[in-house]
């Protein structure tokens, strides 16, 4: 009996062997005009039909000595105040209600809906700061947890972004682009690096909803996206609920044994065809069936917290119990963390606080300070937080003048990409640190500016790679996440 595998080789007719010919044809030589291996890209460096069927990174060696195996990045989407949280500014509150001096300003690039105000009032927080820890960190009163865990932190106050809405903003610090289609960070990673573990994803992605303003700017999945990589290295979403990742269990009346014939005979057929066409796509597809597999036995255990001791609960909040919150993905990450996955992204939404900010962020700030601290002093105590890079922070900040009505009790605050604030923990930053400052309207950077891919090409750094290095080839030319400059900020670095 005839194998219906091999068969289906032996039914191209005549016609349709000449016309797979000359796209054969074409598409060779276009790859050799486009100079790629193929015609979607790949390193040509790399066999990627053996890279992706064995798992492993495009890197062969490492550029550095790590300090970091793996990143947990506590993405808050929505620009966070950082005058709210983290830049103290008392000359604000001694100017409250005056106008922001235009050699201040320098008649800098304002959004649609603040650049038709004819008044630019400014306004202080309406929450206390005081200093903590051995460094004397300043922190807002509305992080009482965090202000608990400063001698960890290693705090920028001078980041700064050229992108002033949200989309290309939160694009430019995922993507290191701020136009979409670009690679995440995550895939990145589990393209240079490959994953440690082979029954789980090496980009992981958790999203929780503020309670601040819950109906704020939305996320997309391509901000997870693998972009030009094989898709191999897209960002998995975890969800809250019955089944955390879709379409991962068999349908009712599927064996595991009918399961794994299954997949062994679509293998097959890949493989035939992957042999006729040479697209890397199909053995990036038949990657995904195994991780699908694999990830059938490992995800359930994996998501189920209801075995953590009370003392982990109590760590992390009342909220940590709940799927779906910010408490309960930090704990997740936590888990994900110590099964070796590669890069774990939450996204917490919520912070766009143009108008009732100081009953917004209030709630934000809730949703997050425990959970944020909790998860340092949880990984430090499993003597994890050395070799796990947390950060956290947003697109970029707020603006120091009210957006709208300014009130006794109420304003808002614009996007303000010149200069806000973001936190990194372990993984060899340096701790109890606050670096770059602001100017005392918290208007401009006066010392240390720190780029979107500055940031990027240090946290490359501390994870043992070299952002010039890490490249794809693709459409003619080789990418990168810092795509084209940035540089490594030595001075953050333990």
């Amino acid at each position: 009996m005839k194998n219906p595998v091999d068969e289906r080789s032996y039914l191209l007719n005549r016609r349709a062997f000449l016309s797979k010919s000359s796209i054969g044809i074409g598409a060779a030589a276009l790859s050799s005009i486009l100079g790629a291996g193929l015609i979607g890209g790949c390193n040509s460096n790399s066999n990627p039909a053996e890279m992706l069927a064995s798992n492993s990174s495009a890197l062969k060696h490492l550029h550095f000595a790590p300090k970091a195996k793996r990143v947990i990045y506590l993405f808050q989407s929505g620009g966070p105040s950082q005058l709210e949280l983290f830049d103290y500014k008392p000359l604000l509150k001694k100017l409250r209600g005056q106008e922001l001096p235009e050699e201040i300003r320098g008649g800098q690039r304002l959004t649609g809906m603040t650049s038709g105000q004819t008044s630019f009032p400014l306004t202080n927080s309406l929450y206390g700061f005081n200093q903590y820890g051995q460094s004397g960190m300043w922190m807002s009163d509305l992080l009482p947890y965090t202000s608990k865990v400063v001698d960890n932190i290693c705090m920028i106050k001078s980041m700064y972004t050229e992108a002033i809405n949200h989309d290309p903003a939160v694009t430019f610090f995922q993507t290191g682009s701020q136009q979409p289609g670009r690679p995440a960070i995550g895939s990145w990673l589990s393209y240079g690096l490959g994953s440690e573990n082979k029954n789980l994803p090496g980009f992981c992605v958790l999203l929780s909803r503020g309670t601040g303003r819950p109906f704020g700017q939305p996320l997309y999945s391509r901000l997870w996206g693998n972009g030009f990589l094989h898709s191999l290295h897209q960002g998995v979403q975890f969800r809250s609920g019955k089944d955390p990742v879709l379409y991962l269990n068999d349908p009712k009346g599927m064996s595991k044994v009918s399961r794994r014939n299954m997949l062994d005979k679509v293998a097959e057929l890949n493989q035939k065809q992957y042999e006729e066409l040479g697209d890397p796509e199909i053995q990036s597809r038949i990657s995904q069936y195994e991780m699908a597999y694999k990830m059938q036995t490992s995800v359930p255990g994996l998501m189920d917290i209801s075995k953590e001791p009370d003392h982990i609960y109590k760590m992390y909040g009342p909220e940590s119990t709940q799927p779906g919150t910010f408490a309960s993905n930090c704990l997740l990450a936590r888990r994900l963390a110590e099964q070796d996955v590669r890069f774990i992204q939450l996204y917490h939404m919520g912070w766009d606080t143009h108008d009732n900010l100081p009953s917004a962020i209030k709630n934000q700030a809730r949703d997050v300070d425990q959970a944020s601290a909790a998860l340092i002093m949880d990984l430090k105590q499993r003597g994890m937080l050395d070799d796990t890079l947390v950060i956290w922070g947003g697109e970029f900040g707020r603006t120091n003048y009210s957006q709208g009505l300014l009130t006794d009790t109420n304003y808002g605050r614009d996007h303000h990409p010149r200069c806000f604030t973001i936190w990194m923990a372990g993984g060899g930053v340096k701790p109890g640190m606050v670096y770059g400052e602001t100017d005392d309207y918290g208007y401009n950077i006066t010392k240390d500016p720190v780029h979107v891919h500055d940031f990027q090409a240090t946290m490359l750094h501390l994870l043992g790679v070299d952002h010039e290095k890490l490249t794809y080839k693709h459409q003619g030319r080789r990418f990168r996440l810092t795509d084209v400059h940035g540089k490594v900020m030595h001075d953050l670095l333990a």
